[in-house]
């Protein structure tokens, strides 16, 4: 398994809502073969784990 430590980034739109982002290491897009074309992905979060689970469709 690989982690790393990654931080959420927070932007506000114009409206005032705040919407955050994670920026996720190119070699793990790479490994998961998602490319610009193919880059639909399932994404599911466990409640009783806290967990987010990304998977490529």
């Amino acid at each position: 398994m690989n982690k790393r430590d990654l931080n959420i980034s927070f932007s506000k739109s114009g409206a005032g809502n705040i919407t955050p982002k994670l920026t996720l290491p190119k070699k793990w897009i790479d490994k998961m073969n998602i490319t610009p074309e193919e880059r639909q992905v399932e994404v599911e979060f466990r409640e009783d784990t806290n967990e987010i689970i990304i998977r490529k469709k």
